[in-house]
């Protein structure tokens, strides 16, 4: 539990995962837009060792210039069940003011 659990902490990595989840593979530009705030940079780290984990597949055109598409794989795909299961509680916590105070998760 421990070892997934440190994959997906790293920063923006549940968010990745869930926007491939949810709309299917994407080109890096279309993801860079899909997760607004995260630096290429970040992205670019974040991208690598989730596909290093064998959580998504990348996929890269010959063309110029190189049209790199990302996907889950079935390992990716075996969390689309939890992460649709931690939307719904943070949907439920978010109707009961839980997110409201700008300090959740400070301590």
């Amino acid at each position: 539990m421990d070892s997934i659990l440190r994959l997906l902490m790293g920063p923006w990595t549940t968010y990745i995962i869930w926007v491939l989840s949810d709309q299917g593979p994407q080109r890096f530009g279309a993801l860079k837009r899909a997760v607004p705030g995260i630096s290429t940079r970040m992205l670019t780290e974040r991208l690598r060792m989730l596909q290093g984990a064998g959580v998504i597949w990348r996929e890269q055109a010959e063309t110029i210039p190189p049209a790199v598409t990302y996907g889950l794989t079935p390992r990716g795909d075996d969390l689309r069940n939890v992460l649709d299961a931690l939307g719904d509680i943070a949907e439920r916590w978010k109707a009961d003011g839980v997110f409201d105070d700008d300090d959740v998760g400070a301590a």
